[in-house]
């Protein structure tokens, strides 16, 4: 707050102490050029020139101002109110420097807010744009022998051991239509490894290094070897935009981001060590879920792989979303479903040079959905 000339008071009530004995008395104080005139309620008249007094109480906001004059037991004014130092610098300017200012600390307030402020936006803008932007610089440059032991120890973790259904002729068929999907490209550094994990919960997760898990409960769910495909093809086009690798890094990066605005080195490492063994809990943005929408249908089209069950697959598990809540699980991280559906469609129609061949004729799809037993 500034005073104005017309709010800068001359005259305050106080309390005088005169520093030999403990009795308080009222006290008319009047500021003035030179100094202050006080007349205590004994009928004294003191003079106080500005040279002679100190401030010793009255810095912090809601805090009686203290002054005092003289050695070893100096005597004493308390004046409640804070405006009284504001008036004094109204009329004595020149002696200032001697006592605080009110409207110093109501500006270095507002600077302060103003600061946080800034703080918090420049905050949010790293962590909306300036992150991401670096987690996929940084992504590009990780090794992938570092990836793949990145996405070992996810596994690891999301598989529990006994956990892992590896009946070896209906993993073979796995193994082999993820063969099929990866032959049309030219070149890739992952060597894909599929788990299927026994856990009623629909989801299916790229992690860093060609590793995918597919938990028992979406490929329950599954009604042709087409609609698995789908799936394969999507999470394989995590990996090879190496999607993962760039939550991870970008979740790391925040914890970091945090550690600077907090000082907390034992939080980042805890921050980053968790999201390196959950995977499950990193969201992709809808960016990267349309990336690998896109080029999972592209790469079904090139394996010469029916793109029609893919859509169906995704359409089904809308159909079926009331049926059971752990379909949210998966459908949560992905973009909205009728949107998905007509955009895959729109993709399926693109011009292929050979017509679709069906995977596994003859073979009776019921039985790979009990390869957990």
């Amino acid at each position: 707050m500034v005073l104005t000339s017309a709010s800068v008071r001359s005259d305050w009530e106080g309390v005088y102490l005169d520093g030999r004995t403990s009795a308080r008395q009222r006290a008319q104080i009047r500021l003035m050029r030179g100094g202050l005139e006080v007349r205590t309620e004994s009928g004294a008249t003191l003079w106080w020139p500005y040279g002679e007094v100190r401030q010793t109480q009255g810095s912090y906001a809601g805090e009686q101002v203290r002054l005092e004059r003289g050695g070893d037991l100096p005597e004493a004014l308390l004046v409640a109110d804070a405006d009284f130092l504001a008036s004094l610098h109204g009329i004595s300017p020149e002696v200032a420097s001697r006592f605080h200012d009110p409207g110093r600390r109501r500006r270095r307030v507002a600077l302060t807010v103003l600061a946080a402020i800034a703080v918090v936006a420049i905050a949010a803008g790293l962590y909306l744009w300036g992150i991401p932007a670096a987690a996929a610089v940084a992504a590009a440059r990780v090794p992938v022998s570092w990836e793949e032991r990145f996405g070992r120890s996810i596994v690891e973790h999301l598989v529990p051991a006994g956990k892992a259904c590896a009946e070896p002729a209906r993993q073979r068929i796995i193994d082999d239509m993820v063969k099929a999907l990866i032959a049309p490209l030219p070149r890739t550094p992952y060597t894909f490894r599929v788990t299927v994990v026994d856990d009623p919960t629909v989801n299916a997760l790229a992690a860093p290094g060609g590793f995918i898990v597919v938990f028992r409960g979406l490929l329950e769910r599954t009604r042709t070897p087409e609609e698995l495909a789908g799936v394969l093809a999507h999470e394989i086009e995590h990996v090879l935009q190496r999607h993962a690798t760039k939550a991870l890094v970008q979740h790391v990066s925040t914890g970091l981001l945090f550690t600077a605005l907090t000082g907390d080195v034992s939080g980042v490492m805890a921050y980053g060590l968790e999201s390196a063994r959950v995977l499950g809990t990193l969201r992709y943005s809808r960016a990267a879920e349309e990336e690998a929408d896109t080029e999972g249908m592209r790469l079904l089209l090139a394996a010469r792989i029916d793109p029609a069950g893919m859509i169906a697959f995704f359409e089904g598990m809308e159909k079926r979303r009331g049926e059971a809540p752990g379909l949210l699980t998966y459908l949560s991280t992905h973009p909205a479903p009728d949107e998905r559906v007509a955009r895959l469609t729109r993709l399926a129609r693109a011009p292929v040079p050979a017509p679709s061949r069906k995977l596994l004729d003859g073979y009776d799809w019921a039985d790979m959905r009990r390869i957990c037993g």
